[in-house]
Parts: structure tokens; sequence; C-alpha cells
């Protein structure tokens, strides 16, 4: 693929990566009431501002709320990720200087396995 293709690559995917992080947040909010429900029994989980719950019921939501958060994310933005590499070749977040790039990524892929 071109360089010049290559870097617009990234400002192409900011709205899939948009739409794909808001997906991902709804997953997440309803994967963390599904698991509230399954954990504590109870149809809503407290708030940092909810002044009848303890302090100590109040944290675990907002851990697992964030750990859930943070797996679905990363899980909808790496699938969403792998199919744009798949589709272009080319993956779709601009390169750091200090990174190894879509080619080195590839070709120390391919030494793990043992193929060059």
């Amino acid at each position: 693929m071109s360089k010049s293709k290559k870097s617009k690559l990234p400002f192409v995917y900011q709205p899939i990566g948009f739409a794909l992080s808001w997906v991902s947040g709804a997953v997440a909010g309803l994967a963390f009431k599904q698991a509230w429900k399954a954990i504590r029994h109870e149809d809503e989980a407290p708030t940092a501002l909810d002044e009848d719950r303890r302090l100590r019921d109040i944290l675990l939501a907002a851990a697992l709320q964030g750990a859930i958060f943070a797996v679905v994310r990363s899980a909808v933005n790496r699938t969403g990720a792998k199919a744009i590499a798949r589709s272009t070749g080319v993956w779709p977040v601009a390169e750091d200087k200090g990174s190894k790039g879509a080619e080195g990524v590839e070709a120390a892929r391919r030494e793990k396995h043992g193929r060059h």
C-alpha cells in the first residue's frame, strides 16, 4: 500500500473508531447491569452519591463497571482494528516512531511462528 494511503487510514478510521467506542459502551452498560443483578440480586447498582448505600457497595459497583467496560471496549476495538487491517492491509492506527509498524509486527509474528 502506498505511503499516502497509509497516512490517511487513521483519519478515515476515526469515525469507525468512534462508532465502535459508542457500541462498546452500550454493550458494557448492558453487561454491567446483568452482572450486578447476578452478583447482588438488585436491579440498580449504587452510584457514588447514593446516600443510603455503604461505601463498600459503591466501590464494588464502580470496580465491576470499570473492569467490564475495559474488557468490552478492548475486545470491540481490537476486533474492529483487525477487520480494517484484513480488508485494507494496514493497521488502522497511526504509527509512532518507536513502534514496529505493520511490517515489523508481521515480521515478528512470522519469526515467532518460525516462518520467514
